[in-house]
């Protein structure tokens, strides 16, 4: 019984005395200090110093954000956030086979779906050893063509320069875009040169021309009349006047532009897309065939425009793993392997 008396004593007095400090804690608490040390110290750190910048990126993570030109960008000086860009999506290094790939989100050449058809796509190729280069390339009225080609060409040629620095084969860089990005993507492979030898910038005098190719629901045809006869990227962007306009048909039609030289290409699209008519898809892969040049074509039955990867889609998740036995079967997902049309 005296034992008895005597814990619940001790416990009275343990309860007594540390009800200050836990009052004191609470009070700390709510005035924004976090606790420290061995003896429970705390220190300040109320929530209006905390920094609101962004910590560097971790480096493990194998991504790095690099200007595309290292002089004044030919075409419309724009704000520095409009600055064209190439974020690298480096695989890991066990894994890397060598070949990269450059992506060019879509978004009507007025703005850029930069997440679905841009990080979710570089991600996708890092995961398969291909180190990704994803393009923020310019756009809108204040950059019309050939501004965002400008870019284009300049991507491929920094990848292809810059090649030993990433460990990429300057022989296995493709080109992957989505619908307008899939347009600028075909005109990268359709209007390319050999580089300029005797250009004051060493980039300058490498190749633009993309080694393959891949379009999804590409816009092929924003450069072609539409039913009231307007040019339909210049109907989108409103700013380029009439008589120009007329020479864009010709000047940045892809399948206009077609040849032997035009790398092997990929190409996915749906039959009922509401955005672009799926014959802009067929025209371009038959004048691939045409021309000789190493092409693959699927159509789906039904899929909305933009739907990227799939997006969850039961039948349109499928295309991602048709792109991966392809990409399979020209040796490009295979380290040290002669490319199938190298």
């Amino acid at each position: 019984m005296i034992g008895r008396r005597v814990s619940s004593v001790l416990l009275a007095v343990a309860i007594a005395a540390a009800i200050p400090h836990l009052a004191a804690a609470q009070g700390r608490k709510a005035a924004g200090e976090t606790p420290t040390g061995d003896a429970g110290a705390s220190r300040l750190a109320p929530q209006a110093a905390r920094s609101k910048a962004p910590l560097p990126l971790e480096p493990g993570l194998g991504l790095t954000t690099l200007p595309l030109w290292n002089r004044a960008a030919p075409g419309p000086a724009g704000p520095p956030s409009a600055a064209p860009t190439l974020t690298v999506f480096a695989p890991v290094p066990q894994h890397a086979n060598g070949a990269a790939v450059i992506v060019a989100p879509g978004g009507a050449y007025l703005h850029l779906a930069i997440a679905s058809e841009g990080r979710e796509v570089a991600d996708w190729f890092a995961s398969r050893g291909v180190t990704a280069f994803l393009l923020k390339y310019r756009y809108g009225p204040r950059n019309p063509f050939p501004t965002p080609l400008l870019d284009a060409q300049r991507a491929v040629r920094l990848v292809r320069y810059e090649a030993a620095e990433y460990r990429v084969d300057p022989h296995r860089i493709g080109f992957i875009g989505f619908s307008a990005g899939g347009h600028l993507a075909a005109l990268a492979g359709t209007l390319f040169d050999a580089g300029n030898p005797n250009a004051p910038d060493p980039i300058d005098r490498v190749s633009s021309r993309p080694d393959f190719l891949i379009l999804a629901y590409a816009w092929l045809n924003a450069m072609q009349p539409n039913a009231k006869g307007w040019i339909t990227y210049c109907s989108v962007l409103k700013v380029i006047p009439a008589a120009e306009c007329r020479s864009y048909e010709k000047a940045y039609t892809p399948a206009l532009h077609v040849t032997a030289k035009t790398p092997p290409t990929f190409l996915y699209a749906t039959t009922d897309d509401m955005t672009v008519p799926v014959q802009a898809s067929v025209d371009f892969y038959e004048a691939l065939v045409r021309a000789h040049v190493p092409a693959e074509l699927h159509l789906f039955a039904h899929g909305r425009h933009g739907s990227a990867l799939g997006s969850g889609d039961p039948a349109l998740d499928l295309w991602p793993e048709l792109l991966e036995r392809w990409l399979r079967d020209q040796g490009l997902l295979a380290p040290k392997q002669a490319w199938r049309y190298r």
